[in-house]
């Protein structure tokens, strides 16, 4: 199945996708309040509420407010390779905050204060089953399924210290979905790409990761609990402006398009942030 959360007038809902048209399922206000019911699956395979045509739909975050973003750094070997950094023993984990989601049409805040802002197609897995050390063989039980994410990055700011956070985390700035696609239906494997403006900068498969999603989800799940709505983005390959030479970055007004086969895409606008004091 494929599971979105939509914009409507009287707010947003979850919706299934049947080909070109999306369905209500229940009460359900986005994809993240029904992956907490534990009958999720079932009820959205059988939902038959008001339908929506898909061509011009508003599109949210696909999990709009999960209670945890936990990112992975450094998954890719050509990455690892072109950012000159060692294969990690372990995973390198660093944390994202809601409010830096965004739609997967909608457009990316550039800030004022960074100079630096770049791409990073990530595949992402959406927990859809509470887990507290969860083993590896059962890590599969524990995923909803998967989605697209960019971990936009500002590097000034990322590398102002040795923690990452600060240039992770900006508002309206992390494209995310269009769908939870589930994990019945996707196994990470297939082709990842980011364009700028047309232009390929990263194409890699996304079963070239290092930690796997099963190893990731024990991983964590042995640090803090895992719950349904969860949110884990898994690295980007290789192929980001910062290590390029000379080095690229998003200008206002490039497209940014991030696409997974069997996944989605998202189409991403770069719009220079509008400030207000306070």
């Amino acid at each position: 199945m494929r599971l979105l959360t939509l914009r409507t007038e009287g707010g947003t809902r979850a919706v299934r996708q049947d080909g070109d048209t999306l369905t209500e399922i229940g009460d359900f206000t986005d994809v993240g309040s029904l992956l907490h019911n534990p009958d999720w699956a079932e009820l959205a395979a059988k939902a038959s509420g008001t339908v929506h045509a898909l061509d011009g739909a508003d599109l949210a975050p696909v999990v709009p407010s999960p209670g945890k973003i936990i990112c992975v750094g450094h998954n890719y070997r050509n990455h690892i390779k072109e950012m000159g950094r060692d294969i990690p023993e372990y995973p390198t984990l660093f944390a994202k905050y809601q409010e830096s989601l965004i739609g997967p049409n909608d457009d990316i805040a550039l800030p004022p204060e960074s100079s630096a802002v770049d791409w990073e197609a990530e595949l992402a897995i959406i927990i859809g089953k509470t887990g507290r050390r969860i083993t590896e063989a059962n890590a599969a039980d524990h995923i909803a399924g998967y989605a697209v994410l960019n971990d936009i990055s500002m590097r000034d700011y990322q590398f102002r210290t040795i923690q990452w956070l600060q240039g992770k985390t900006w508002e309206k700035s992390t494209p995310f979905g269009p769908a939870l696609v589930t994990a019945d239906e996707f196994t990470a494997g297939p082709l990842m790409t980011a364009a700028v403006d047309g232009e390929t900068m990263q194409q890699t498969p996304t079963g070239d990761l290092v930690f796997t999603p099963e190893i990731l989800v024990a991983y964590i799940s042995t640090i803090i609990t895992l719950n349904p709505g969860d949110v884990i983005a898994t690295g980007t390959p290789g192929g980001v402006g910062h290590a390029r030479d000379p080095k690229r970055y998003l200008q206002e007004g490039q497209l940014l398009v991030t696409r997974i086969e069997g996944l989605g895409q998202l189409n991403n606008r770069v719009v220079a942030e509008a400030i207000t004091e306070n």
